[in-house]
């Protein structure tokens, strides 16, 4: 059993009320909580030593990527952050001063997006450090695109470069807070999601919400200069392309707008965001599946983006 396997097995019978507007299954739960206008959005996301950061990742960028998972949660729903809950889980005999600078890590981040930090948990974890972070956002209700919204003809868009994470963006990636609440503003987002998993896996939880199929132009998919030079470099290590759709921990945002609104949003995002690539990789189809259009032709996408618990 996988990630989304047991995500299956527990989701289906979680109890709700009147408040919960969308539960498990998008990038933060939708709440009406009585504000005219408004939702509230709640997410939570953790980190695990060994498995979303090394012993010797400096820990002012460990709090950075703890909090700004979430903060990219949000982002993802065009929402705008308000305040956040911490909880640690460390070894009896951790070092204070390693603590004090993941907090540092999560304050400037938290500062620059005019987050509140309201308190937290601390527990004692035997073997290694967990470090949990909750948080709150709101967005003006009819401007939350969600996974289930793509549609037949619609352009699918991505921000940045992909692939090659590892190498250190992981750590240090900026959550596309403003870039998100400018797309909803400005132009019809139909869905969207932030690239935590893999963009091969990532957009087929679009698909599969919406109940569509998509095809991806290889040549267009736009790879770091990260997963280039370690394709170079190292002879383990996975061509670029399938870098970039598998290796996951980029936090860009992947959506998909109206094929007739596509020129014009390259065109203002450039003027809006002249330093962040914005680039067209593919289009959605009725046709269920993900294919890939490369100089051979189209053929069915076989790899899969990041899972928990995945075999081997």
């Amino acid at each position: 059993m996988n990630e989304f396997d047991l995500i299956g097995l527990l989701t289906p019978n979680l109890a709700t009320n009147k408040s919960v507007v969308v539960g498990a299954g998008d990038d933060c739960a939708v709440l009406d909580v009585g504000v005219p206008g408004q939702w509230l959005l709640f997410k939570t996301d953790a980190l695990v030593a060994g498995i979303h950061f090394t012993e010797v990742a400096p820990p002012e960028k460990i709090g950075h990527k703890a909090l700004a998972r979430c903060l990219s949660d949000i982002a993802a729903m065009a929402g705008t952050p308000l305040s956040a809950l911490v909880t640690l889980a460390l070894p009896r005999d951790f070092q204070a001063e390693y603590v004090q600078a993941m907090y540092r890590g999560i304050n400037a981040l938290a500062a620059r997006f005019e987050v509140g930090i309201a308190g937290g948990e601390t527990t004692t974890n035997p073997d290694r450090v967990l470090i949990s972070i909750a948080a709150l956002g709101t967005v003006e209700q009819g401007k939350c695109p969600l996974r289930s919204g793509a549609e037949a003809g619609d352009a699918i868009f991505v921000t940045g470069e992909l692939g090659g994470s590892l190498h250190g963006k992981h750590l240090e990636f900026l959550p596309r807070l403003a870039e998100a609440r400018w797309l909803v503003d400005h132009f019809t987002v139909h869905a969207m999601i932030d690239l935590s998993d893999g963009l091969a896996g990532d957009l087929r939880h679009i698909l599969n919400a919406s109940h569509v199929g998509a095809e991806l132009f290889s040549k267009s998919i736009p790879v770091s200069r990260a997963a280039k030079l370690a394709a170079r470099r190292e002879s383990s290590a996975k061509p670029p392309v399938r870098a970039a759709l598998t290796d996951g921990e980029d936090f860009e945002l992947l959506f998909t707008v109206p094929s007739r609104e596509a020129v014009n949003l390259v065109d203002e995002w450039k003027k809006q965001f002249p330093d962040l690539k914005l680039t067209c990789i593919g289009k959605i189809s009725s046709q269920p599946g993900l294919a890939i259009r490369d100089e051979t032709g189209v053929k069915p996408l076989t790899v899969d983006g990041y899972v928990h618990f995945q075999k081997s």
